[in-house]
């Protein structure tokens, strides 16, 4: 099965790149493009990126692009709750592979505030979350094979809260079904708000769970369907 044999919506674009590598440069080349446009427009812009292992070579790539970045406010569409200096740190992850050369002059904006709780943690991710420009700028997601994104999972207890339109929230706590547990995740409306929003896949399993995705419409089921529509680009590689 290749990408191009899926139906999309409309306004939903789907690309193919022969290797990691080439999917890395490109989705860079997208995003960097994005941003320079976004900042015409706005004297800052936003720009949120999800974690996990995958991202590394993107973010690699995208740093080293000729982006305004002291005028680039960065964030994290979700975030682990782990205090930065863990493993599983989506912070930590940013911070070393993106914010190095000319990109670090960006301003960050982490998800991890507290050790006391998680509850503290999000209090703290929604004040500081009111300096993000807003609506978003540019987005960059990833799909786990259960089809959660962001850190929005099936069966998590707020996930009808995150998803709902009107969730006055920028993020909620959320459990994820693997360690470590406890997550903090922004919240749909937030996340849909982005002028630019790019989907990263690769493997035959992501592949098969996009199909599986676009074949139905309940996203508490698979939350990734609440963003299969205009504007996505999905970049995709085997």
């Amino acid at each position: 099965m290749a990408i191009s044999e899926l139906q999309f919506p409309a306004g939903v674009q789907a690309l193919s790149q022969a290797s990691a590598k080439q999917q890395a440069n490109d989705l860079a080349v997208a995003v960097a493009d994005a941003l320079t446009t976004a900042l015409r427009e706005r004297d800052f812009v936003s720009l949120v990126l999800s974690g996990g292992r995958s991202p590394v070579a993107f973010l690699e790539a995208l740093s080293t692009h000729n982006v305004e970045w002291a005028r680039v406010v960065v964030s994290l569409a979700d975030e682990r709750w782990v205090p930065t200096e863990h493993p599983d740190s989506n912070e930590a992850l940013v911070k070393r592979h993106l914010l190095r050369g000319e990109a670090a002059r960006a301003h960050f904006i982490g998800l991890y505030r507290s050790p006391a709780s998680l509850d503290a943690s999000v209090a703290g991710a929604n004040l500081a979350l009111s300096e993000l420009p807003q609506p978003l700028d540019v987005l960059v997601l990833g799909m786990g094979d259960d089809g959660h994104t962001a850190s929005l999972f099936p069966n998590s207890p707020k996930l009808a809260l995150a998803l709902s339109d009107d969730c006055s929230q920028s993020c909620l706590p959320m459990l994820a079904p693997t360690v470590p547990h406890q997550r903090i995740t922004m919240t749909l409306p937030l996340l849909q708000s982005a002028r630019s929003i790019f989907l990263a896949l690769q493997g035959p399993a992501k592949l098969a769970t996009l199909r599986t995705a676009l074949a139905g419409d309940d996203a508490m089921a698979m939350p990734i369907r609440a963003f299969l529509r205009s504007p996505l680009t999905i970049y995709w590689c085997p």
